[in-house]
């Protein structure tokens, strides 16, 4: 299946989600960087390996293997596709059986707070963004993204981090990153093409 859509406004459509994963079967795609890349990465900001990871819309993403298969297995992947979840906790329950799969709306979690002490979202507020005009974004959108934000600050214990990475440049991205008092640092990724990494830690 091609990866974009002939609409980008289907990016923000459950349906048009599960439509691709039944398509795109056992396969699997990572938006922007693979772990392979983010790993060194990762490790100074998650150095403990029994961390308890929120993955902010899984998708087919093969990053939260990888991290498994890096020694960090407390790792609950969620995302509102139900195909997807489905795929992902068949393939996976034999091989790594201490991960979860759970089907569940980024903007409406439903963990207590403080459950977790690291949120990583890996496209999914970008999804949520690309259909719209970033320069003039329609107040539904700006909801929806300050809902995942929310969430993800809700849930994280003091001390807590989202890691965030995008192309989405700080001007568009800033907005929704300082919603809250907690500390966020900005870093590029890359050389021809730069990515962003968004650290928001939550303060003691």
């Amino acid at each position: 299946m091609d990866t974009l859509p002939d609409n980008n406004q289907k990016f923000g459509k459950k349906e048009y989600w599960d439509q691709r994963y039944l398509e795109e079967g056992e396969g699997a795609f990572d938006w922007f960087k693979t772990y392979g890349d983010i790993s060194s990465v990762i490790h100074e900001l998650i150095p403990k390996r029994d961390a308890d990871i929120l993955m902010l819309g899984c998708g087919n993403s093969r990053l939260s293997e990888k991290m498994y298969d890096d020694s960090y297995r407390h790792i609950v992947n969620v995302d509102y596709s139900h195909v997807v979840i489905e795929q992902m906790s068949e393939r996976h329950s034999g091989t790594r059986p201490d991960m979860t799969w759970v089907e569940m709306d980024v903007r409406h979690l439903e963990f207590p707070d403080a459950a977790f002490d690291v949120a990583i979202d890996k496209g999914t507020l970008d999804a949520m963004l690309t259909p719209k005009d970033v320069w003039n974004p329609d107040p539904q959108m700006v909801a929806d993204c300050n809902a995942e934000i929310d969430e993800a600050y809700r849930i994280l214990r003091p001390g807590g981090r989202l890691i965030y990475l995008t192309f989405g440049q700080p001007h568009f991205r800033r907005q929704y990153m300082n919603r809250h008092d907690w500390k966020l640092e900005i870093r590029e990724l890359g050389e021809s093409f730069h990515y962003y990494l968004y650290v928001c830690t939550k303060r003691e």
